[in-house]
């Protein structure tokens, strides 16, 4: 099938196959006719659109010979004669990009007005995607230019139109930098201006919305001798003002196909719900008044396994239809140790209303805030299951008329004003005998009736404990009920003794616990001890030294019996009480009494050498993994891995459990280990994904290795912490960690962290602009380096190295330096540490005027950073290429690379690379004559570098000395 494209170079394919189409001016006549869709150009006609008012000669015969050559390429009867003139017919449907543009915008025209902005978004950037660059480029003639400006015209159109629904469905951060290279390169279309100042207002940056205006009238008064359109300046005095209209998209943002705006989150409620009715009723009838309230609360109490959660959810879903606009839920796991945190369920829950990732903001006031704000006007239930106190539900209640919250937690929540507050008490002897009943099935319980009544007494009453019991005379059809209850019977006196607490639930748990064979119950006891929120099977095949196979059979059965949790597909875990529970077990039972310290060495073991595993298939010829403490005494070996995504993959997918491990292992026999894993998993910090978790389990590793008087465990968790805090933006401190490793690898005999500390000295160094002792302290870290035949090491302290020789002019050797680093990474073939190098070399050639190398280095730096998940090298990338885009003028594109890096910086690597960006973004915003909002960033970035100490401040303050005085 024929197809042409008009929207970049006139190109034709049949299938996909490029065909030949001539000359410019036999390109220009092809264009024409497509432009015509059909109709019939004559002669004359073409002719002017060729060459205008001063046609050759021989316009007429060339014109000919143009349409001879495109027949012979085209099939047959596309490009027919007629009426002295020609025409291209026939072409299938979708033939010509620009007519697929024109449908797709008619489709988005629609898809708009019917209130469907998701669809009409879609359909709208798919037709922007065809074009290719410049429409008609290099297609001479008066009508190809023409035509290119009605084009450019038009693309501009719907570009506006699709930025103006972004902002629409909440998209403004995503839209600011796109924003401020459009302005840059039409900055006499106030609409576009108009789009920035909104974009910036609602992503908290009204100062430089506000510039954006001033730079505007400046421009508009210069260029043209005009004054802003009225839109403009009505949106000005509407920020100027805080209007709440803009804090708003401005029409209903409809509900997207795959987005859950409406949740629907409430667990399966259980099928055998007993009694309870005296409850139901009276939460029924709070949660009906939420209507007429400003918020319905209702807190159940009560000890663990009373049935808070299942009465909370027969409750929930039996009020549904009272609550239209969808039902939240979450368990706020108060009864761990590591309770959720109040922050990241609120952007659960944000995101589960369809607030965009880009649109939550980083605070827990501010997600809170927006989180009351999406809740207005909607009418929605929240269930906050296991809550730890008042203080953690607070931030979570919805606060508006209409919506209802249901809370449960083992403490009564006296303190939470306004709260109705229910205390669950264990069942009734008749509705734990229904209960049983149900579950048992009644030809069974009829006919023992008493040795019924025997069990649920035995369970005390307790819902969670008749349930276990009740399950497991369900599941054993050779058993009878007199059965059961002879088997309960020596646990009688305990469970009368332990009555009330958590002691009447691990009573209730002992009925399961005691029917396990046992391997089930070695399993059950010590796969407890592992901290986290859950366990993947190979570390519980670790724990348990069991093939894998085993340990699935053995943790299926578990799962059987409800002693244990499928959390996913290979993945498994404990409500915690059960937690608690076996761990309990794990003291009393475990034989030889060591064996638990042992199995939590044998977890550690394994992930050390699946985390060393990772580190050396990214970076092949590091030394580090022949220097951790490999595997203690058991021989673990780890998982391995067939491609670098996946050993990525694993890393980040175990990186919550992985860390737990670590801070569990602060004993004197597993700290090196436990130091070493955290090491081997250096990525973790310097990605940003979890710095803040690893930066603490370093520390308290560090104080713990100092309290054994270890100083080489001590040195070694220095220099993981130093590490940690240099990518967290944290110099001092990290400067002093790193200096007390460096004295203390002096002293152990312990080479490698004498290296690294070297390193970390002089990147600290480098960037408190002490290039002096920079360079010292890298020439060292080579020297070590190499000196234990780490050539990785010293590729980095070379490129590291490169660095001063560029801030202390030395360009040419700097890039020697760079070179030599690169290649080293190269010949080793790593990819994450070669893009260290090409990050430095680019780095380096930029300054020598050598802007496209510099470029393309960087670029390839960008693509691997991106791959590798590391937002802090990604972030510092792009404001890279934003100082080669302004040594190379090219102002406009530089603003948007370092509105890129901002945003992936978010969060991560500190305040001092948020300055320095901040500053770079300025120079780009003045450089495209946005001074305004140049300003305000070098204010801010001036604010940071003053509250740091940092000597870049002085910098800041000349920038801006000028642009105030102007």
């Amino acid at each position: 099938m024929l197809r042409f494209g008009v929207l970049g170079p006139v190109r034709a394919w049949r299938g996909e196959e490029p065909l030949s189409t001539g000359s410019p001016q036999q390109r220009a006549l092809l264009a024409a006719l497509l432009l015509r869709e059909g109709r019939t150009a004559t002669a004359a006609e073409l002719i002017d659109a060729l060459w205008g008012e001063e046609p050759p000669s021989q316009a007429l015969a060339a014109l000919r010979t143009y349409a001879s050559r495109l027949r012979k390429v085209l099939d047959p009867g596309v490009l027919v004669s007629e009426s002295g003139g020609y025409a291209v017919r026939g072409l299938p449907e979708g033939a010509l990009d620009l007519t697929a543009a024109q449908e797709l915008a008619t489709e988005a025209d629609k898809a708009r007005s019917a209130g469907d902005l998701c669809h009409a978004r879609e359909v709208l950037g798919r037709a922007l995607a065809l074009w290719d660059g410049e429409a008609l480029a290099g297609v001479p003639g008066p009508y190809a230019e023409a035509q290119r400006v009605r084009l450019e015209e038009w693309r501009l159109q719907l570009l506006e139109s699709r930025l103006d629904m972004d902002l629409e469905q909440g998209c403004h951060a995503e839209a600011v930098s796109e924003l401020t290279a459009l302005t840059a390169a039409h900055p006499l279309r106030e609409r576009l201006r108009e789009l920035l100042m909104l974009a910036l207002y609602r992503s908290g940056r009204q100062a430089e919305a506000l510039a954006v205006y001033t730079d505007t009238r400046r421009l508009l008064a210069d260029e043209l001798g005009v004054d802003p359109r009225p839109g403009l300046s009505e949106l000005q005095q509407r920020i100027l003002q805080a209007d709440p209209g803009l804090a708003e998209p401005s029409a209903p943002q409809p509900e997207p196909a795959a987005a859950p705006v409406r949740p629907a989150q409430l667990p399966a409620t259980v099928p055998d719900f007993t009694g309870r009715s005296a409850f139901v009723s009276e939460l029924g009838e709070v949660l009906a008044s939420a209507e007429g309230r400003v918020m319905a609360v209702s807190a159940l109490a009560g000890i663990g396994g009373v049935g808070k959660t299942t009465l909370a959810v027969h409750v929930a879903h039996q009020a549904r239809g009272a609550f239209p606009d969808g039902q939240l839920y979450v368990d706020l796991q108060g009864a761990g140790a590591r309770a959720a945190e109040p922050e990241t369920v609120l952007g659960s829950f944000l995101r589960a209303l369809g607030t965009a990732d880009s649109s939550i903001p980083d605070s827990l006031e501010e997600r809170a805030a927006l989180y009351r704000s999406v809740l207005d006007g909607r009418r929605v239930l929240v269930l906050l299951d296991n809550a730890h106190d008042a203080a953690q539900v607070r931030p979570l209640l919805p606060g508006t008329e209409g919506c209802a919250a249901l809370i449960t937690s083992r403490v009564r929540m006296v303190d939470l004003a306004g709260a109705h507050l229910v205390d669950l008490d264990v069942m009734s002897p008749d509705e734990a005998l229904s209960l049983f009943t149900k579950i048992v099935g009644e030809e069974r319980v009829a006919s023992e009736r008493e040795a019924a009544l025997d069990v649920v007494a035995a369970c005390g009453f307790l819902p969670l404990a008749i349930r276990i019991a009740a399950s497991r005379l369900a599941s054993r059809r050779t058993w009878t009920v007199s059965v059961l209850a002879a088997k309960l019977a020596d646990e009688r006196r305990r469970l009368d003794e332990l009555q009330a607490g958590d002691l009447a639930v691990k009573a209730t748990f002992e009925l399961g616990y005691g029917a396990l064979e046992p391997p089930q119950a070695r399993a059950f006891r010590l796969l407890g001890l592992a901290d986290g929120p859950d366990i993947s099977l190979a570390a519980a095949a670790a724990v348990l030294d069991l093939p894998a196979e085993e340990t699935e059979d053995l943790l299926e059965s578990l799962v059987d019996t409800s002693l244990l949790e499928s959390a996913a597909p290979g993945r498994y875990r404990y409500h915690d009480l059960v937690r608690l529970y076996a761990r309990a077990c794990a003291e009393r039972d475990e034989w030889p009494p060591t064996e638990p310290a042992a199995a939590m060495s044998r977890l550690l073991d394994f992930y050390l050498a699946t985390a060393a595993g990772v580190y050396a298939i990214e970076r092949p010829g590091d030394r580090l993994v022949d220097h951790l403490e490999r595997t203690g005494p058991t021989g673990a070996t780890g998982l391995t891995f067939t491609t670098r995504q996946a050993a990525w993959d694993w890393l980040y997918s175990e990186a919550v459990p992985l860390l737990a491990c670590v801070r569990q292992s602060a004993g004197s026999t597993t700290v090196r280990r436990a130091i070493d894993l955290l090491w081997a998993s250096v990525d973790l910090a310097e990605s940003g994904a979890n710095a803040k978790e690893y930066e603490a389990a370093a520390e308290a590793l560090r104080d713990v290795a100092r309290s054994y008087g270890d100083v080489r465990a001590e040195a070694r968790a220095s220099v993981v912490l130093s590490n940690a805090r240099l990518f967290s933006g944290l110099f001092d401190p990290a400067y002093q960690e790193a200096e007390d490793a460096f004295q203390l690898a002096e002293t152990s005999d312990d080479p490698l962290p004498s290296c690294w500390a070297a390193n970390i000295l002089g990147s600290i160094a480098f960037y408190q602009n002490r290039h002096d002792d920079a360079e010292t302290y890298f020439s060292r870290a080579i020297e070590k380096f190499r000196g234990c035949g780490d050539l990785p090491g010293a590729a980095a302290g070379l490129c590291n190295l490169s660095r001063i020789h560029l801030a202390t002019g030395r360009a040419d050797s700097a890039v020697d330096l760079a070179r030599q680093g690169t290649e080293i990474y190269e010949n080793l073939g790593h990819s994450l540490r070669g893009a260290n190098g090409h990050y430095a070399l680019g780095m380096a050639l930029g300054k020598t005027g050598r802007h496209s190398q510099a470029v393309e280095q960087l670029e390839e730096a960008l693509r691997v950073f991106r791959s590798s998940r590391q937002r802090v090298w990604e972030g510092m990338t792009l404001c890279r290429l934003a100082e080669i885009d302004l040594d190379a003028r090219r102002p406009a594109r530089a603003a948007s690379n370092a509105e890129a890096a901002l945003a992936v910086l978010r969060g991560v690597g500190g305040e001092w690379r948020r300055a320095h960006v901040l500053t770079v973004l300025g120079e780009s915003l003045n450089g495209i004559g946005h001074s305004g909002r140049a300003r305000v960033c070098w204010r801010e970035a001036l604010e940071i570098y003053e509250k740091l100490n940092s000597p870049e401040a002085a910098r800041v303050r000349e920038l801006l000395t000028p642009v105030a005085a102007a």
